[in-house]
């Protein structure tokens, strides 16, 4: 290939031959780049040939190619004049592991979380036909995906809409549905054939133009498609309105790039379905697929990680989750589609009839809690806390308006490092503060995750959400006892605010602040939703001075309400400070890089600190 074609992503000039070589180069170098940066490997080498078949049919800088969640995009950005900057992929300043707009115009749209692909091509595509501009679209869903249900909202729409798109169900694990037999199976690779497809096409243009043509037509097509679907699967597509291609071998890199030349000849919505192997080329990924979904650092030639993981919050929320399964029958745990990512591996294999996966159906995981609870059952909801957004409206009408007993484990809650902006949990305090009888509690350590999961489910009553962080602990690992507010250092110039997982810091900067002469004294909020105010007032009127540092934007955060209450009881205070993430959206790079990025790392927290002491 020439340095235009990597560039551009212009692969229409390439061969067979050519292009069954570019595949190879690009699964090695993949291999290469993730095992030096960590990201999302078996996914991305699983699509190694359909992302080259794309490139040889469609222009990206100009068609649209729409990638549902993104996991799948690395070669597409080696393709488009970024494969010399993959081994600054997810970190602070590189290239970020999802598509973004900002970084190429070959990426289309941003993403990072699933299901909304098909929306988004529809919405294209009627801007499309109403600005009277040509081009393509295509969405890249995989089968994970399609068990939202938002996928299912615009496939409806889509179908319906006659608009010309293209939607790729690239099929790596859950069969849509069955084929029956070996009939099934000819049929099925008959019509994938370049014959048919042509006559197919012949056909209907003949019909269209003769006397009669249109009723000839649509009377055949009736009875082909009444023997098909007795035969054939994923009919459910065609009463949708689409033109299904399918199934077909997503690593047969000449019949995929024929079948989208063809579909993009179609006017109108089409459907092709891939099959193919998630890990494909790397023995690792291939036997376990899961693990190799997102990686750290590792050995190509074992597999294994380069550096060991430690305990997480994630595995200490299972343990616990399990030993109060086992202490109370009533307690189940839900996930959507992130058992082993929400530590749920271990609960699934002791209490499997306890046990239920909704796939990536998070507002269904919250309005199923809800009956589950109705019904007296103790239902914990495993869920990151990025995709607990898409649950807002199952929270506020079917949980907290009856104060329904629904557990809500809010994991990656924070900043979750490379993944980046689409990932961050910085949201959910905001939201989750506009919710009637919710109460939300933030564990600074694996002690403290224990004993609040513990009082949250045994002891509480309506709406409850612990919230805890990607990872381990940081600096504060003492044993905690259940109390909304604690001091942990005594001090008399500067009140120092913080929870959860900002503990660790705000107790280092109040180390750095002694070393300067200032005391300062540090509260730890262990209820945050509603916030304990009565000890950090009492606090603010000794040192008449109030800092408070969180990892989360700022509208709704703690330090508003904190504001507003020594506003409202008139608290005669020199200085407030509140230091947050603001109201922007934070890059990728690591959480010690992004903290200091933002201004909320201990050398932040402290030189703040320093400046209200000094300067009133």
């Amino acid at each position: 290939m020439t340095e235009e074609q990597w560039q551009n992503g212009d692969l229409s000039a390439l061969s067979d031959q050519e292009s069954e070589l570019l595949c190879r180069q690009l699964r090695e170098e993949l291999l290469q780049n993730v095992s030096k940066t960590g990201g999302h490997l078996a996914s991305n080498l699983g699509a190694v040939e359909l992302t080259v078949a794309l490139h040889r049919v469609f222009d990206t800088s100009r068609d649209r190619l729409v990638f549902d969640v993104g996991h799948q995009c690395y070669c597409h950005k080696m393709l488009t004049g970024r494969r010399n900057l993959m081994d600054t992929l997810r970190s602070f300043g590189g290239i970020s592991g999802f598509p973004k707009p900002s970084e190429s115009v070959h990426d289309a749209f941003i993403a990072g979380h699933a299901s909304n692909s098909v929306s988004v091509a529809v919405g294209m595509a009627r801007a499309r036909t109403l600005l009277k501009e040509d081009y393509h679209i295509v969405a890249v869903i995989g089968d994970g995906a399609l068990t939202g249900g938002l996928a299912y909202e615009g496939l409806s729409d889509a179908g319906d809409s006659g608009e010309p798109l293209l939607i790729i169900l690239n099929d790596n694990g859950m069969s849509i549905t069955k084929n029956v037999g070996g009939v099934a199976d000819h049929l099925a690779h008959q019509r994938l054939k370049p014959q048919y497809l042509q006559f197919k096409k012949a056909y209907r243009a003949a019909t269209s133009v003769i006397p009669g043509g249109k009723v000839l037509y649509n009377f055949t097509h009736k009875v082909k498609k009444g023997i098909k679907d007795t035969l054939l699967p994923c009919s459910m597509f065609e009463d949708m309105g689409f033109t299904y291609l399918g199934p077909v071998d997503g690593h047969n890199l000449k019949e995929l790039t024929s079948l989208l030349r063809w579909a993009k000849e179609l006017k109108g919505p089409v459907l092709l379905h891939i099959r193919t192997i998630k890990g494909k080329g790397y023995p690792f990924a291939e036997q376990t697929p899961d693990a190799f979904h997102g990686v750290s650092p590792f050995n190509i030639q074992t597999g294994k990680p380069l550096k060991a993981g430690g305990s997480c919050f994630s595995d200490v929320f299972g343990e616990e989750l399990c030993r109060l399964a086992e202490e109370d029958r009533r307690v189940c745990a839900i996930t959507a589609a992130m058992q082993a990512g929400t530590g749920l591996t271990e609960f699934s294999r002791q209490f499997p009839n306890r046990f239920f996966d909704v796939g990536i159906a998070e507002g269904h995981a919250a309005a199923m809690c809800a009956g589950m609870a109705k019904q007296g059952a103790i239902p914990v909801f495993a869920v990151y806390s990025s995709f607990l957004q898409r649950s807002y409206d199952m929270l506020i009408h079917d949980v907290a308006m009856q104060n329904l007993h629904v557990v809500f484990g809010v994991d990656r809650a924070g900043l979750v490092g490379e993944d980046g902006e689409t990932h961050h949990g910085v949201y959910d305090l905001s939201f989750l503060s506009t919710v009637p009888n919710m109460t939300v509690l933030a564990p600074a350590s694996f002690s403290e995750l224990r004993t609040m999961l513990d009082h949250g489910v045994r002891q509480m009553d309506g709406p409850v959400a612990v919230r805890y962080p990607r990872g381990g602990e940081n600096g504060w690992s003492e044993d905690g006892a259940f109390v909304n507010t604690q001091v942990l250092r005594a001090g008399e110039d500067l009140t120092l605010v913080a929870y959860g997982i900002m503990t660790g810091e705000t107790l280092e900067a109040a180390k750095l602040l002694a070393a300067k002469g200032i005391s300062a004294e540090v509260l730890k909020i262990n209820r945050v939703i509603p916030v304990d105010g009565g000890p950090v007032l009492a606090s603010a009127r000794k040192t008449r001075r109030l800092l408070v540092a969180e990892e989360v934007t700022a509208p709704g955060s703690v330090g508003e309400r904190l504001a507003a209450m020594l506003a409202e009881a008139a608290v005669p205070v020199k200085g407030v400070r509140l230091l947050n993430l603001g109201r922007k959206y934070i890059t990728h790079g690591s959480v010690p890089q992004l903290r200091r990025l933002c201004g909320i790392d201990r050398n932040a927290i402290a030189a703040n600190g320093e400046e209200l002491v000094r300067g009133s």
